[in-house]
């Protein structure tokens, strides 16, 4: 399995390579080369296994040749073990058809934890064979960045710095961060919103000779190790629900994207889900995209949910990309004129000076 840029002019890298880079060179995030998919007796063999053997089975697609089937369900096994529920991802049902999934039964509390737990364990293994060591450094409106400290604290190979907006993280999560004491562990807290963490982090993967010095690397979901671990609990809903032979849809809450594109990569895969339902705050450019193609940034709005208190979805550009036919130079395009003015410019489809263009696809 290799992965390309959304971007187009960065090299392709083996998995083992995306999950210690992170960003691409280029500016853009990594995507498979070609995506896996499974039949309909993959899916069916997948029913009924303890949940870190499923997510192994559903994961080694992307880990491809770089780590063995047996090394990533040893992983699995050790990032699950410490979580306080025997299913790991239990369902509860709310209503006729309707099911809640809970992935809080991490360390942290946050669906996060999910894949996070997993990361913490792939980066160890990965530098551990290379003889190799890693600084991570993160953007987080609260939840990654707890669960990413979590995940990483006490490893010999990482260090990990954590930037956060000021007071705009829920308390248990700012306390969550910041009470933590081992020495490979730094929390910034930035005068300003998740949008302005995020860009201080690209800045500094773009400034290639600091990050090579520094050896950067990232576990927000920028990393696509993140998007194909939580890829699995998709999988695990969907099949206790009927699939592969019926069909079940999601609705999920997101800011930067990267949660609900994992059930999009899941349906990529050939996991039969009908329709996937974007969930915003008042933060909604999302929304605004989706159903009007505006998709202009707005100033970030504080919000009893800080974790979507986003206005740059950065995980909409791997979607963007397939979207354009996997088309880099007009995604580059696209993103970089979006980042400069603020202001989403799309071409309208069949000639139409009135067709939205994306909406259309989606």
């Amino acid at each position: 399995m290799r992965y390309i840029s959304t971007r187009g002019n960065a090299p392709a890298l083996s998995f083992s390579d995306v999950l210690l880079t992170g960003l691409a060179e280029d500016g853009g995030l990594y995507l498979p080369e070609t995506w896996p998919e499974f039949s309909l007796s993959d899916w069916q063999a997948l029913r009924g296994l303890p949940y870190p053997e499923l997510a192994a089975r559903v994961m080694a697609p992307f880990t491809g040749p770089d780590i063995s089937f047996e090394t990533l369900k040893t992983l699995c096994e050790r990032a699950y073990a410490g979580f306080s529920h025997p299913a790991t991802v239990p369902l509860t049902q709310v209503d006729d058809g309707l099911f809640v999934q809970e992935l809080f039964h991490g360390p942290t509390l946050a669906f996060k934890d999910m894949a996070m737990q997993v990361l913490g364990h792939l980066f160890e293994h990965v530098l551990t064979q290379r003889n190799e060591r890693v600084t991570i450094v993160a953007a987080t409106s609260g939840d990654t960045g707890s669960a990413a400290i979590e995940a990483c604290r006490g490893r010999e190979r990482l260090s990990v710095v954590i930037l956060h907006p000021k007071g705009r993280t829920s308390e248990v999560q700012r306390r969550q961060m910041t009470t933590v004491l081992e020495p490979n562990v730094t929390n910034l807290a930035v005068e300003g919103t998740f949008d302005d963490c995020q860009d201080l982090v690209k800045a500094l993967f773009a400034d290639m000779p600091f990050r090579r010095e520094m050896n950067l690397s990232a576990v927000n979901s920028i990393n696509w190790a993140r998007i194909a671990a939580q890829i699995p609990y998709y999988v695990h809903a969907a099949l206790a629900l009927g699939a592969p032979e019926r069909e079940v849809s999601f609705a999920v809450p997101t800011g930067n994207f990267g949660n609900i594109l994992a059930a999009w990569a899941a349906r990529r895969m050939g996991l039969p889900i009908r329709h996937l339902c974007v969930g915003s705050n008042r933060n909604d450019i999302l929304t605004r995209f989706l159903n009007a193609n505006d998709m202009t940034i707005k100033g970030v709005v504080p919000s009893l949910s800080p974790s979507m208190d986003i206005q740059v979805s950065s995980n909409f550009e791997r979607l963007l990309f397939e979207l354009l036919g996997r088309d880099a130079k007009r995604c580059a395009e696209l993103m970089t004129g979006f980042r400069t003015s603020g202001i989403w410019i799309s071409r309208p489809r069949h000639g139409s000076a009135h067709a939205p263009c994306f909406p259309v696809w989606l």
